[in-house]
């Protein structure tokens, strides 16, 4: 049930009927139909995939050779790699899907007489819409019910000022996608979906591809350049195989297998799979992430400006003492029924919003129901309003009831109301005692007045109406149970936190020191902060942890100022005034409760229980999904050189054997490494010291040939030990089939040794594998078997032309690549022993 505080009785909205007749005719509020996902055309977009065009290319060839059962293993291998990818695929659309449902906006509607919340799409033709501050306006109408309402229509006019309307001006149309600046309006609805005016505009938003992100550049860049590695390579090989067998067909096999082994198709799927998946999870932990590329930025950020009310307090906001300039008295809980202390409550609650949405003010209207004797606030309506505005921002209500009886109350920053208010300097320096004494506690101030204006020429500005001050009402909002520790762990990552709050110094500084947060003492105001020059102002902010009295414009300022020193900053905000910093920050986080449409949506990340804690979670995430998506790529790469210099060296040094591996050999390969790449290590665990780490530079790139190096290493080393398998069985007499099945054992035994090294590279293996990961036991347990099928049972062996192993044999190729892999061991160990010194 509804607050139907200030609208008037008349204004009912449809009934349950009305709305369904409603939609019947007139459809939904949908402005960009989707695409209905069809599971077909799917499967007709994994054939752009160029490592099934090649296993079609090397199927054709193999039935044009005559060589049946290769080629119908080719397209079992097919429908294998289309499966991977499809399943895939579908996992991370599905998470996709999960994550646009919750991120689908919320609406009021009057409906049956009450207020109610919906999905916004459900809105239908002539439904009554409420609108407030902070909200974004979802459907085309006319207003019916205002109260000093203005709105912000630069998304259709480009205008950045606000413009203000009502049910009695010219103008009294609202348009769907612009932002309610102040006040508070009804409008019935005339038009939805893409029939309302950023509807006809919006048919090409479905065109709009968005721009990729620095690290999906990176990977595109690198799989091109392996793309053109492998055609290269390819033309090479067949050129030589051709020129030694004059054998065109058996040529053109043989570099299409070569070209299977160099396409790192696995590395752009792993990506969307890793980002995807992260953000699935995100979203169970109470974090929706509204943009999938912020997972990339996450695990990097360095500062994180957070505000005071909400994120390190619980927003409770609860009245604790009230002071009556009347009497210079603090009044606290069990005597508010005085007549002094009643008259600022009631002068606090008439400044209030008629339909609070805002803690302190719903505590005011709370109050003053509990102390009034005669409830007055329905006889009462709102005639004008001054919305929140100043520095230190303050706000003016004008009532008036039908007798013609005027209520004017305005309440905000203290040291605002009282430079409104008639007083003498000796008046002020008491308010002033009063409250440093009430702000050194952690209390947060707010000053009452109210004002005898009459006449109906209210000033352009509320600032220019002369008050009378009432006195103060002290909140306080104690700092939640678990920030201390929230705090700290901010900390131990690495990440700076600055608090930009509009709360004044004392307040902020007290309540800082209880939440733990470190030099407490810098401290700097929004005002101060724009007298700076450029250089000034970052080296200020750099020194400053409190940023008190902060301002809009401030805020954008030090967002501003902190990126273009290469800082990657996480704004935390949740009002109207936080949409500019939180848009222009790398991360913007809104709260899920107390946050308003505008912070919701200039937001790229919201904490669904506006629970700072969550952060740590999001940036650990981030941390995690980076980092495994670093093993997988290194992983890819370490085991491809082996299998690209198995494939080539025989043939380009003339050995014995130049047809060592196969395309079934290959692909088989290919199958074992898609998963382990894009399913496995997306599914390994946070390292135990990711959060303990400093944060990465955002210019890093994990593709370089400095991150790489130890990766084409690794991959050297295998192929160092795959060759020596190679000429030691040549040279004790080992045939073309008992040399491949040495070769590829040996292989295989690297391929499941390296998924366990990679898993860190800085703990051991040992240590590693305490971490659960049962996706990595079940793929290498299932490669096993594979291998074991394929080497011992009689016609699968001969299908890859392999032949059984004696066990000394399979020891040898145990040992080799153990000694191939393991050796990176020695590697790991000196670079925690280095860490260790340098501790």
């Amino acid at each position: 049930m509804s607050k139907r505080i200030n609208i008037p009785e008349n204004i009912v909205g449809l009934n349950d009927l009305e709305v369904l007749t409603s939609r019947k005719q007139f459809g939904t509020n949908e402005q960009i139909q989707k695409h209905k996902h069809k599971w077909w055309l799917a499967i007709f977009e994994l054939f752009k995939d160029p490592m099934l065009l090649l296993l079609i290319a090397v199927a054709i060839l193999y039935f044009i050779m005559g060589q049946n059962d290769e080629a119908y293993f080719m397209l079992v291998a097919l429908v294998a790699v289309s499966g991977i990818s499809f399943y895939q695929d579908n996992r991370s659309r599905i998470a996709l899907e999960a994550l646009e449902k919750l991120n689908e906006p919320l609406s009021t509607v009057l409906r049956n007489g009450f207020t109610t919340s919906i999905p916004t799409k459900e809105i239908v033709i002539d439904d009554l819409v409420v609108a407030e501050e902070g909200n974004t306006i979802n459907a085309d109408g006319e207003i019916i019910h205002s109260n000093d309402f203005s709105v912000n229509e630069a998304s259709l006019t480009g205008e950045a000022y606000a413009v203000f309307k009502s049910e009695k001006t010219e103008v009294k149309t609202v348009y769907s996608g612009t932002l309610v600046a102040s006040g508070l309006a009804v409008y019935k609805v005339n038009q939805i979906g893409s029939n309302t005016a950023i509807g006809k505009l919006g048919s090409s938003l479905l065109d709009i591809q968005e721009t990729p992100t620095p690290l999906q550049l990176q990977i595109q860049k690198f799989v091109k350049g392996m793309a053109i590695v492998g055609i290269a390579i390819f033309l090479l090989v067949w050129g030589v195989y051709f020129w030694k067998t004059q054998d065109i067909l058996h040529s053109l096999l043989k570099g299409l297998t070569l070209a299977m082994s160099i396409l790192p198709e696995e590395i752009p799927v792993a990506l969307t799979t890793f980002m995807a998946l992260g953000s699935w999870r995100l979203m169970k932990e109470g974090v929706i992430v509204k943009k999938i590329r912020t997972v990339e930025t996450l695990g990097g950020a360095t500062i994180i400006c957070t505000d005071k009310t909400g994120t390190i307090t619980e927003n409770k906001m609860s009245l604790q003492s009230v002071y009556a300039f009347s009497s210079d008295q603090l009044y606290e809980k069990e005597n508010w029924k005085d007549p002094e202390a009643k008259k600022v409550i009631e002068t606090a609650m008439w400044a209030s919003e008629p339909v609070p949405f805002d803690p302190m003010e719903k505590n005011l209207h709370h109050e003053y129901q509990k102390t009034t004797n005669k409830d007055s606030r329905r006889e009462f309506s709102m005639v004008h309003e001054y919305p929140l505005d100043g520095k230190p921002p303050m706000m003016t209500h004008v009532f008036q009831n039908q007798e013609g009886k005027r209520i004017i109350a305005a309440k905000g920053g203290p040291e605002t109301i009282i430079k409104v208010s008639k007083l003498t300097p000796e008046e002020e320096a008491k308010i002033y005692k009063t409250i440093t004494a009430l702000s050194s506690q952690g209390y947060r101030i707010l000053g009452v007045c109210y004002s005898d204006f009459e006449g109906t020429d209210f000033p352009k500005s509320q600032q220019e109406i002369l008050f009378h001050f009432m006195g103060l009402v002290v909140f306080y909002d104690p700092p939640k149970s678990n920030i201390k520790e929230v705090i700290q762990q901010f900390y131990e990552a690495g990440i700076q936190l600055k608090v930009v709050t509009g709360d004044n110094t004392l307040t902020t500084k007290a309540i800082a020191e209880k939440a733990g947060i470190k030099n407490v003492d810098s401290i700097m105001e929004g005002a101060e902060i724009m007298k700076l020059n450029e250089i000034e102002m970052l080296k200020a902010i750099h020194d400053t942890t409190l940023l008190t009295r902060m301002f809009p414009e401030a805020k954008l300022k030090v967002v501003n100022a902190l990126i273009k020193d290469n800082q990657v900053v996480a704004m935390v905000g949740d009002g109207v005034n936080d949409g500019p910093a939180l848009k222009a920050s790398n991360i913007g986080v809104a709260m899920g409760k107390k946050g308003t449409e505008i912070a919701k949506n200039a937001a790229d990340l919201i904490l669904i229980d506006d629970d700072l804690s969550k952060m740590i979670v999001a940036v650990a995430a981030g941390r995690r999904i980076y980092t495994n998506l670093k093993k997988a790529v290194q992983y890819i790469v370490s085991i491809h050189i082996p299998i690209i210099l198995t494939v080539s060296l025989p043939l380009f040094l003339g050995w014995i054997y130049p047809d060592i591996f196969t395309p079934v050999h290959v692909i088989f390969l290919e199958l074992v490494m898609g998963p382990m790449c894009s399913i496995v290590y997306e599914n390994e665990p946070a390292e135990k010291n990711s959060m303990q780490q400093p944060p990465r530079p955002l210019s890093n790139t994990f593709l370089s040939l400095k991150e790489m190096g130890i990766s084409i290493v690794q991959g050297l080393a295998i192929t160092i030990g795959i060759l020596f398998i190679y000429q030691w069985t040549v040279q004790n007499g080992g045939s073309e089939q008992l040399t491949r099945t040495m070769v590829f054992t040996t292989l295989v035994f690297s391929n499941v040794i390296l998924s366990l090294v990679n898993r860190s590279f800085y703990y051991s293996v040992f240590s590693s594998l305490k971490n659960k990961n049962n996706m990595m036991v079940f793929a290498n347990s299932l490669t096993l078997l594979f291998l074991i099928m394929i080497v011992y049972i009689n016609p699968i062996a001969t299908f890859f032309a392999v032949l059984p192993l004696e066990f000394s044999q399979i020891g040898i190729c145990i040992v080799v690549s153990t000694v191939s892999v393991l050796w990176i061991e020695i590697w790991k160990w000196n670079k925690r022993a280095n860490k260790k010194q340098l501790k």
